[in-house]
């Protein structure tokens, strides 16, 4: 009942396993709490204002022969 004692809980420190006589140490589950959310700004819907109409170039007037 030593260190070369596969069965016994010194047995398994020195071999470095695990089992019946020395079990694992559960982890504590770590649960993130939720960001509070910052309450986004609110946009009111502005009428887009419109391009103006692209006007047509002008024509300039053809000298007659």
């Amino acid at each position: 009942m030593g260190k070369g004692d596969k069965k016994s809980k010194k047995g398994k420190i020195s071999a470095g396993s695990y089992g019946v006589t020395r079990k694992r140490k559960k982890a504590a589950t770590f649960v993130a709490k939720p960001k509070a959310k910052k309450a986004a700004p609110k946009m009111e819907e502005t009428p887009v204002a419109e391009k103006p109409a692209k006007k047509a170039p002008a024509k300039k007037a053809v000298a007659k022969k």
